[in-house]
């Protein structure tokens, strides 16, 4: 019965792992053909998205694929284009929060004592505040220039991967390795950057790759909003701007709305196909 179960215990963990992979793939597929998009924009673009057309609200045709909005911009054109403008401001204000929280993640949890109850306490502040509601204060306060937008967003989302590398830089410092660093006379900063981040940032890297999903959606609500950087194409701007003809122009928010989700989805199976790649725990408890 023993030998039964423990090998059932494999198939299933087996069966896990092939699960985790085929997820993975998913997500990297659809990222890769998003990227593929938003780098031939202009290939795959049929009209200008930003020249005026006379046909205004036009339906989905064989000259504009996904219709035409109020100014009688080519929605299909704008989405493509805004595939730039999104995967831009994810991947820029994630790489902003993974550099952030990762060294004073490691910081705190390393060094540990005062300065790990000051980062602590900073961490704990930006925790309880709501987020979202500061965004758009700032925003409202500077601008909401593209830079703006990035910058903003990726200050505000560091917390998550600040407390992960916290734990990480925790458990690490007392490994055998780092006492050989220790040994040998290497200094508290080097065995930080060329031990404990290297060897920790697997579950930094999962992590972000889901900020950048939230950070998407961040930028889509203030562009639905009227927060958006007017100068550029997004997919928030997009159903901002079909809002007032949901029910006579049906086409210009739902396939913006259609992108966003398919993006999000791409991102979140990729950070959780990580996390469970990365992290074999998860499939000791599965």
């Amino acid at each position: 019965m023993e030998i039964k179960r423990n090998n059932q215990n494999i198939f299933k963990k087996s069966i896990n792992k092939i699960n985790d992979i085929k997820q993975l793939k998913v997500g990297v597929i659809l990222l890769v053909l998003l990227l593929i998009v938003s780098i031939f924009a202009p290939v795959f673009a049929t009209h200008d998205p930003y020249s005026l057309g006379d046909e205004m609200i036009a339906a989905p045709s064989s000259t504009h694929y996904l219709g035409t909005d109020g100014l009688g911009r080519d929605v299909f054109s704008m989405i493509i284009y805004g595939t730039r403008t999104s995967l831009m401001i994810g991947i820029v204000a994630a790489l902003i929060s993974g550099v952030i929280g990762t060294l004073l993640g490691g910081i705190a949890g390393f060094f540990g004592g005062k300065l790990d109850r000051l980062l602590t306490e900073i961490n704990n502040i930006f925790l309880m505040m709501p987020t979202f509601f500061l965004i758009l204060i700032v925003v409202a306060l500077f601008g909401s220039s593209l830079i703006n937008v990035m910058l903003i967003i990726g200050l505000t989302s560091w917390v998550g991967n600040a407390r992960l590398m916290r734990a990480q830089a925790m458990s690490l410092r007392e490994r055998t390795f780092i006492m050989g660093a220790y040994s040998i006379g290497e200094k508290k900063w080097k065995i930080l950057l060329k031990h404990i981040i290297p060897n920790g940032i697997f579950p930094i890297i999962a992590n972000t790759t889901m900020i950048i999903s939230g950070a998407i959606l961040t930028e889509a609500s203030l562009s639905f909003l009227g927060l958006g950087d007017p100068n550029v194409v997004s997919w928030g701007q997009i159903i901002y701007n079909g809002r007032e003809y949901m029910t006579s122009a049906w086409w210009i928010s739902t396939f913006a709305g259609i992108v966003v989700v398919l993006t999000v989805l791409s991102f979140y199976l990729i950070g959780d196909g990580l996390n469970r790649v990365l992290s074999p725990k998860l499939h000791d408890q599965n």
